[in-house]
């Protein structure tokens, strides 16, 4: 069996990646993707939990499908808004989209 730290330390890598790339990314995009790495280390770790913890019940699953629900949502919302933004300006970057400071 592989010791929860292994689940751990890959989750907290992931979540890294994630995070050095919403902070270094000017691309809407790329920072969107960003985002849901994050998520996933969040989805590592509830699994992770769940399987160490409680493995005879489901919480750890469903909060993980919860999760997972959460970010088609926002990642429909993400991309409708880029859409809208980049027909607008013409570019999804994070520092020329300013559309709320008139």
């Amino acid at each position: 069996m592989i010791p929860i730290s292994y689940y751990l330390i890959f989750a907290a890598a992931l979540f890294c990646i994630g995070l050095f790339g919403v902070l270094a990314r000017r691309n809407a995009i790329a920072i969107l993707m960003g985002i849901e790495l994050m998520l996933n280390a969040v989805n590592v770790n509830l699994i992770s939990f769940w399987r160490y913890a409680t493995p005879e019940k489901i919480n750890g699953q469903v909060f993980a499908v919860i999760v997972f629900a959460v970010a088609a949502a926002e990642v429909a919302v993400g991309l409708a808004i880029f859409i809208s933004v980049y027909r607008r300006r013409g570019t999804v970057s994070a520092d020329e989209i300013d559309l709320l400071k008139w």
